[in-house]
């Protein structure tokens, strides 16, 4: 009988080193990966979660930013990576749904991701220097049609929600615009900070500090209602733009294969995370609404996107080669 409990005990070992999957996770760090520069939504929300997962999950959740080419750089590298639950991307709107229908050909497809869950959503903000004389959406829009010649707008990337939202901000009120890409929304806010282009539409939270310090001036948010944290500040429809309602989008998301046991460890985790009296507050504090919905239902939503953006960018114009 000793035999035989010792051989049992021996065959489990075994099999559990024959796989891991089913060894228990995590065993070791986890790499969170961000497909932006330090100082945007993206870089700052996963900052927020990250030690709270790491608590939670009992294991080390490291932040690495790898910025550049819209989100494809930190994209591809997700898409290429084991499917163990030890690398993970903070995708958004932009890699993970404009990308898509602006470039003809892209290094990574839906189906190299598993969707975990949405952590946050927060509207987009019109936002201009503090020292522009236009104090309102019509002035900015006679600024511009007075020398369309020197108008340009900054974004974070080719492809990101704030680039997408200018472009569609041109074609509701027909002014021209010239575009300028930098590598994240710090870079951007820096340069709108230093007066280098006319205006920009941000996601929220990146502009909110300088909006509320007085170094920048919101002129419209793109929700359908006003922000209890912008009062003041006017929607786009009561501004005048007609059919402008957007909403940015950032959420954990796995390679394709990732066992479901490993998803439903990660997805548990981090609703309570992003739900937690704490960083739900941090997050409306930058504008946001924290999120929380289910594998199968961030994945309906992420499918959704990609359907809606597309008639954006052909109405635009934008598609581009990779």
């Amino acid at each position: 009988m000793m035999c035989a409990h010792r051989w049992l005990a021996a065959g489990a070992v075994a099999i559990a080193m024959a796989n891991p999957a089913q060894a228990a996770w995590p065993e070791r760090p986890i790499t969170l990966i961000i497909p932006a520069a330090p100082g945007g939504t993206t870089d700052t929300s996963a900052r927020l979660i990250a030690d709270k997962l790491s608590a939670k999950l009992g294991q080390q959740v490291i932040v690495e930013n790898r910025a550049g080419a819209a989100g494809i750089i930190g994209a591809q590298a997700l898409a290429r990576a084991r499917p163990d639950g030890y690398t993970l991307l903070m995708g958004n709107i932009g890699p993970n749904a404009i990308n898509y229908a602006l470039y003809k050909t892209l290094p990574y497809k839906p189906a190299d991701f598993s969707p975990v869950t949405l952590v946050i959503s927060v509207p987009n903000v019109l936002v201009v220097n503090a020292a522009s004389p236009s104090r309102s959406v019509a002035e900015l829009l006679a600024q511009i049609r007075q020398d369309p010649s020197k108008v340009s707008f900054g974004s974070s990337g080719a492809g990101q929600s704030p680039h997408l939202s200018a472009e569609m901000f041109k074609q509701r009120a027909g002014i021209p615009g010239t575009h300028v890409a930098y590598k994240g929304a710090g870079p951007a806010v820096a340069a709108l900070l230093g007066q280098q282009f006319t205006f920009m539409i941000d996601n929220l939270p990146s502009s909110m500090p300088y909006i509320q310090s007085g170094k920048l001036r919101a002129l419209a948010v793109t929700s359908a209602q006003r922000l209890a944290e912008l009062p003041d500040v006017p929607t786009m429809a009561e501004a005048g733009v007609k059919d402008m309602v957007v909403t940015a989008w950032f959420g954990l998301v796995a390679p394709a294969g990732t066992p479901p046991d490993v998803i439903d460890t990660l997805y548990a985790a981090t609703r309570d995370v992003v739900r937690s009296p704490e960083i739900s507050e941090r997050f409306r504090a930058m504008g946001g609404q924290a999120g929380g919905n289910t594998p199968a239902e961030f994945a309906a939503f992420i499918d959704q996107e990609r359907g809606r953006w597309k008639s954006i960018v052909d109405a635009a114009g934008l598609a581009q080669e990779q």
